[in-house]
């Protein structure tokens, strides 16, 4: 019987060695797990941020890409104003006159293919007779009273604005309405 308590005893003994050798083993398996998870959510914000990290710099260099093809022909556009307005003008200086009609047809042609060509690049008028007055687009001069047109509405135009797939290139130079003085 004593021998039998023996064995029941080193088998006893030997069950709680393994018990007390798998114990710290769990723990350490728990702790090693803990790490791994903290270390896989660690690289997954990380992913997660060089991923909108590079989806921001596709988008950036789409615009810049996109704005470079836009505004290319920007300071050609300005070079080309001057031109336009002094056209515009010798057409209002020839006028009526028929002995000058030839001069006139000729400018009004050449005024036609440069505004063609302009307007093929985006390169639009800015025109705003009678419009309220925008001062992201337009530059007053002086306010004149009227009774014609609104309070702060453009009057006229001193000198026409442009602009270049929307964005503005010169500014429209305008005389701005003003409500007549009472008295």
């Amino acid at each position: 019987m004593s021998e039998e308590n023996t064995k029941t005893d080193s088998a006893a003994s030997a069950e709680a060695a393994v018990q007390e050798q798998a114990a710290p083993d769990a723990q350490e398996l728990q702790l090693q797990l803990e790490d791994a998870r903290s270390k896989a959510d660690e690289h997954w914000n990380q992913v997660l941020r060089l991923q909108a990290e590079l989806e921001n710099n596709r988008r950036r260099a789409e615009r810049d890409v996109e704005n470079a093809h836009k505004y290319a022909l920007d300071r050609f556009t300005q070079d080309l104003l001057p031109v336009r307005d002094s056209l515009e003008l010798a057409l209002a200086a020839i006028g009526p006159d028929s002995a000058l009609d030839r001069l006139r047809e000729g400018t009004e042609l050449t005024l036609k293919m440069l505004t063609q060509a302009m307007e093929k690049y985006g390169i639009r008028e800015v025109n705003p007779v009678g419009q309220p007055f925008n001062p992201e687009q337009h530059q007053a001069m002086s306010m004149q009273e009227s009774t014609e047109v609104a309070p702060n509405c453009v009057l006229a135009v001193m000198q026409k604005g442009y602009t270049l797939n929307d964005r503005l290139v010169r500014p429209a130079l305008v005389v701005v309405a003003k409500a007549p003085a009472t008295g």
